[in-house]
């Protein structure tokens, strides 16, 4: 499981392969482009290198992080911080003379059919984050329903019912841009980050619990939202680069899962390489 603790440092686990042929993953976000290295284009694969950059420092992934590795035989990602980004990436992946194939929302696949009413506008790291979580759904003994949360720049959270049907979601920002939105529209408000508590006893506490707490409700809702439609209670998938801040505070018995959109990406993956075949 890939896991980045700490999001002001690249985090990069070597274990790089010692010859070519793995499928390298790419998750480019808002604020932060994730990456894995696996052997072989399959869930199951093994993981052999990981790490994350913010965007700023792009341009740096060809001479510093992806130097070390060895040449994957695919290149799979999907973007949400747009063209330009993009394109920068496109230029690391030169190194290696591979053209990657960018994903975006399909109205089906991976086990998933896609119920947003404009299919393509989903955001391709819900999708993947719902590919990859249905991927476990089908490990289960029997099928289950799924709420996905996704938390970094902006929280998702995304009901998929038992058939594997996307359902819909909520889209709310999160705990950096609600700072900085009552920060910019309320006077005196711009203090130091806070702790979540049950009952805040001054600004900056109250400001994260609220936050929080917003947030944590909204879960909830949908958790009570997807129960009543499907008749039972769903199986919980959190993942993203806030997940271990927001997971203790829903009292739900979340499982944080930091390789999810990977998971989606490779199962994407496989679908497309037997196409190819």
């Amino acid at each position: 499981m890939l896991t980045v603790v700490n999001p002001n440092v690249v985090d990069i686990v070597a274990t790089a392969a010692a010859s070519s042929g793995g499928v390298l993953v790419i998750d480019v976000g808002n604020t932060r482009l994730k990456w894995a290295l696996y052997d072989r284009i399959d869930v199951s694969a093994r993981l052999l290198a990981h790490g994350a950059v913010f965007l700023e420092t792009i341009d740096e992934l060809a001479d510093n992080a992806w130097a070390a590795l060895a040449p994957p035989s695919r290149v799979y990602g999907c973007v949400v911080a747009g063209e330009a980004v993009r394109r920068r990436v496109d230029e690391q992946l030169e190194l290696w003379d591979i053209e990657p194939i960018w994903l975006s929302s399909p109205a089906r696949g991976g086990g998933v059919v896609n119920g947003y009413e404009h299919p393509m506008r989903l955001g391709a790291d819900r999708w993947m984050a719902l590919v990859g979580a249905r991927q476990r759904v089908l490990a289960l003994p029997r099928p289950r329903p799924a709420l996905v949360v996704m938390v970094g720049t902006a929280v998702t959270v995304d009901a998929m019912d038992t058939q594997g049907n996307f359902l819909g979601g909520f889209i709310l920002p999160g705990f950096g841009l609600m700072l900085k939105a009552l920060e910019m529209g309320t006077a005196g408000l711009k203090v130091p980050t806070g702790e979540v508590r049950e009952f805040p006893s001054n600004t900056s506490d109250a400001l994260m619990s609220g936050g929080a707490f917003g947030i944590a409700g909204a879960i909830e809702r949908m958790l009570r939202h997807l129960t009543q439609r499907c008749g039972e209670p769903p199986e919980l998938f959190m993942t993203g680069g806030a997940a271990v801040k927001l997971a203790p505070i829903t009292a739900l018995p979340f499982e944080v899962i930091d390789s999810l959109i990977f998971e989606g990406l490779l199962a994407e993956a496989a679908e497309r390489e037997l196409l190819r075949l």
